[in-house]
């Protein structure tokens, strides 16, 4: 699809229900992609190497197996259906889902780190990251991503709880408190007056030229999409608990916010690994920075959200990315089911209803899905029945909020709010 063809309401950034045409069957995507469930199952593995280590570090925030996972809550939606929450914004240690991506690379460097240097057996403890001999190696590296903030939080805080450096590339876009916090912990914060895609290139330039630094790059990183896809097997024994088991009768709707789409990318790839299309996969976008969307409809890994005149400015600064990661359009793309993109008063609206109602405390970007799940329940729904006839269990997958300062969140929940729904607009 070209540009010009794109939906009008799109293009002039009215909330939108997209499903995906060129949706492909999991079966068909897996089979033929160079990554596959033996690498999530491998990434599941090595998290569990890790406990021990985690534990050690974060005795206070972990258990004693150091597993970073959110609990599976329940609500009642207008109907009286239930909707499920897979609780991110409540994740241990850094309160937001990047740290399923973040805390693993970081792992993940400084077990190769230690490795190379004699340090560390392949077989060995990981518990021995922790200890002088490794800290002291660390103490002369660095790391660098570039980040809206949740991202950087998340590795800011594993690397300096090993010793190792740490700078932050951080766009216009993120929140002070967010630079605060990560000053806090003793990493160096980088600001750009540019957006989120300058921040992220400034940071891979910096690393680029010096041989101790490492780049965590959150367009085009394996380790960040494997450790978010390792994800669905925490959902999995939680789903099994409360009797769900996705079948292609009654699917498992996840709705998951996106940006730059790591994190759902990865998730939903997870996901299909384990229950194929057993899953729906629904995307949500900030109405101005609706990257993945594009990248999807044009096929063109280049297209921005400038490209159509779209500002990229949200209340949801953890979604304002103006391009989609190429290497997870490639990866995932095919398996998402369909993208919503929704204006920021129902965000705003959405966090003060779900703080009022559930007591949940969430970043705007984690009331995405909620506001998702509202549409194709309520204005969308003659539209949504003619594209998925079957009933599903809807889950919203939250990402971040718990970590919010209260005058921050307070500022939040006075903001404005939306006194009605949009009319629908869909595809």
């Amino acid at each position: 699809m070209s540009l010009s063809d794109l939906p009008a309401p799109l293009r002039a950034a009215q909330p939108f229900f997209w499903p995906h045409p060129q949706r492909r069957s999991a079966a068909q995507v897996l089979a033929d992609s160079p990554v596959g469930r033996a690498d999530v199952e491998a990434a599941v593995a090595n998290w569990r190497r890790f406990g021990p280590l985690l534990a050690r570090l974060f005795p206070h925030e972990l258990g004693p197996d150091g597993r970073i996972d959110s609990p599976l809550l329940r609500q009642g939606d207008d109907h009286g259906r239930a909707l499920w929450v897979k609780a991110d914004h409540q994740l241990p240690i850094t309160a937001c889902i990047k740290a399923r991506g973040g805390v693993y690379e970081v792992l993940c460097h400084a077990e190769q780190l230690a490795l190379d240097a004699g340090l560390l057996a392949p077989d060995g403890n990981r518990a021995l990251l922790a200890d002088a001999p490794a800290r002291a190696l660390f103490a002369r590296h660095r790391v660098l991503v570039g980040s809206t903030g949740n991202l950087g939080y998340s590795v800011g805080v594993m690397a300096r709880a090993l010793g190792l450096g740490v700078a932050v590339h951080m766009s216009h876009d993120a929140q002070a408190w967010k630079k605060d916090r990560l000053r806090a912990v003793g990493a160096t914060v980088v600001e750009h007056a540019g957006d989120y895609a300058q921040a992220v290139a400034g940071a891979r330039a910096l690393a680029a030229a010096d041989p101790a630094a490492y780049f965590i790059d959150d367009e085009d990183s394996l380790l960040l999409f494997l450790g978010y896809a390792a994800a669905a097997w925490d959902l999995a024994p939680q789903l099994a608990a409360q009797g769900l088991a996705p079948t292609a009768a009654r699917p498992l709707r996840v709705y998951l916010p996106c940006g730059v789409g790591g994190a759902p990318g990865g998730v939903a790839f997870g996901l299909k690994c384990l229950w194929g299309d057993a899953v729906q996969v629904v995307f949500v976008e900030p109405v101005a920075a609706p990257c993945f969307l594009l990248r999807l409809a044009t096929g063109d890994d280049a297209v921005s959200v400038y490209d159509i005149g779209l500002s990229n400015h949200t209340v949801a600064d953890g979604l304002a990315v103006p391009r989609a990661s190429a290497r997870v359009a490639a990866l995932a793309g095919p398996l998402v089911d369909a993208v919503v993109t929704v204006s920021d008063a129902d965000l705003l609206r959405m966090l003060r209803f779900q703080h009022e109602a559930h007591g949940l405390q969430l970043e705007p970007s984690a009331a995405a899905g909620f506001v998702a799940h509202e549409m194709l329940a309520g204005p969308w729904a003659e539209a949504v029945a003619a594209w998925c006839p079957a009933p599903v269990v809807p889950l919203v997958w939250t990402t971040g909020g718990q970590g919010l300062p209260v005058e921050v969140f307070r500022a939040l929940l006075s903001g404005p709010l939306a006194s009605r729904l949009p009319p629908p607009a869909t595809a």
